[in-house]
């Protein structure tokens, strides 16, 4: 019964609680059973909260009293670790942090709680959430359920391996590069990065402040699109714009014949051939369930990397100077290197002006540009395209080979990159596998607050190619 109750989706589960089929406890002590087993070669989950089982416990009480109960009443989520639960530790995978127990929940946390959620424990990040491989100086490595030799991804990967390998049933990430995509591509689950400022950002270290607040982002993971949505519902701000009120729900019969632009070159990256394979069956599911499919990729795409460079990454270096001063020796390799960099960079007051108006330029260029795209999506509402060019890759790797040529792990995930910079909604559903059995996931991206219809298309998809798949080795 607990490898029953740890495989259902969450939708299914809070049914199950909620038709009094099962105990709040029993999916409890289940899940915390699957962890005790399977974590210790993930590393994925980092900190457990010490009152799950009376959070469920108290969860039983409000279902046996018959009152009101929220959506997720008596449901386990787990969270990444960048993002504040009060009482429970959270260290954003840095030193500086690794005792840190916040005194109040971050709103998307508050919300979850609201609607009866239990917080079962939070999800390993790299230090400060900055590269591709989770992977810190407080807790190590997070391994990828489908070959421990490989990373889960980052810097949403601890919340992908738990979520992939049934620890948890469905969770909370954050994403400015692809952070919750790319993990979910990596793990073979779904990831879903809202529109900008559609769900809010307080309570995450590092801030979604300055340039940065134009591309970050909470969204919520799980293995199937339908729970996705559930936690979206729960913790996305209200708001009255979708694309029209027959597309407010992710049924495929009410979306036919909305238009999808595919596209497996962004003219940045080379994709892996498995990869073009996996867009071209997600745009025939689409065709076939009545969308009207062409391939065409938007002038704006080209430009979204380097945009994403000018735009955030000194901005997050100032962010990490500013976090570290006087405590630099606190710092792991990486956040090292990044702080040196940065310091060696903005070294005299001449190169902080020459800095400063690059980036109004790029702020500038990055209006037109967004606007451009923004009129051509008036009539191509949905774009399909990869997640990344390559699968999960090894451990500390820094650069990875796409048809024999070598590019940067950075360059390989321009195809995410650019959605942060125009802030568009995205998610990232599982399409098949790599031929080394990894799994592969596509990126369905909508216009502004239309998240609805981006599920939507990314439900038929799930639906034509089998979804989430259960890592053949947990």
């Amino acid at each position: 019964m607990s490898d029953e109750l740890t495989q259902k989706s969450a939708i299914e589960l809070a049914e199950l609680i909620r038709a009094r089929a099962v105990s709040p406890v029993e999916v409890i002590e289940a899940h915390l059973r699957r962890i005790e087993q399977v974590n210790p070669s993930l590393n994925a989950i980092v900190t457990l909260a010490d009152d799950a089982i009376e959070q469920a416990r108290t969860a039983e009480a409000a279902l046996t009293q018959g009152g009101a109960i929220g959506p997720l009443c008596g449901l386990p989520l787990t969270v990444k670790d960048t993002i504040d639960t009060k009482a429970l530790r959270t260290t954003s995978g840095s030193l500086l942090r690794s005792a840190h127990i916040p005194d109040r929940d971050a709103a998307v946390v508050a919300k979850l709680r609201a609607a009866g959620a239990i917080i079962l424990g939070k999800t390993n990040t790299p230090e400060m959430a900055i590269p591709y491989e989770t992977n810190n100086s407080v807790f190590g490595r997070s391994n990828n359920p489908y070959n421990l030799q490989r990373t889960s991804g980052g810097s949403s990967g601890g919340e992908a391996a738990a979520i992939a390998a049934c620890l948890s049933p469905a969770g909370v990430g954050s994403d400015l590069s692809g952070s919750i995509r790319v993990p979910a591509h990596f793990c073979g689950i779904v990831g879903l990065k809202p529109t900008t400022g559609r769900v809010p950002m307080d309570g995450h270290t590092p801030a979604a402040t300055g340039p940065i607040s134009l591309g970050a982002c909470i969204g919520s993971m799980a293995r199937t699109v339908g729970d996705v949505a559930l936690l979206f519902n729960v913790i996305a701000d209200a708001t009255q714009y979708e694309l029209s009120d027959s597309h407010a729900s992710a049924e495929p019969k009410q979306l036919r014949g909305v238009r999808v632009a595919w596209y497996a070159d962004d003219g940045v990256a080379p994709l892996a051939e498995d990869g073009r394979v996996a867009v071209e069956a997600a745009a025939k599911a689409l065709t076939e369930a009545g969308f009207e499919v062409n391939e065409a990729r938007p002038r704006a795409v080209i430009h979204g990397s380097r945009l994403w460079t000018e735009l955030f990454s000194r901005a997050a270096a100032n962010q990490l100077l500013e976090l570290y001063r006087g405590r630099e020796d606190r710092a792991g390799p990486l956040v090292a290197a990044a702080l040196q960099a940065a310091e060696e960079k903005d070294s005299d007051m001449a190169t902080k002006i020459k800095h400063a108006e690059e980036l109004a330029a790029a702020l500038v260029e990055r209006e037109r540009r967004r606007e451009e795209l923004l009129r051509w999506m008036k009539t191509m509402p949905l774009i399909l395209a990869p997640v990344g060019a390559v699968p999960a890759f090894s451990h500390g790797a820094r650069r990875v080979n796409v048809d024999e040529e070598s590019i940067s792990i950075f360059r390989a995930f321009s195809y995410s990159q650019t959605f942060n910079v125009f802030g568009l909604p995205s998610i990232s559903v599982p399409a098949g596998c790599f031929a080394e059995g990894l799994p592969i996931g596509v990126q369905v991206v909508g216009r502004p607050f239309e998240e609805r219809t981006v599920l939507g298309a990314a439900a038929v998809i799930e639906r034509a190619l089998g979804g989430w798949r259960k890592p053949p080795q947990f």
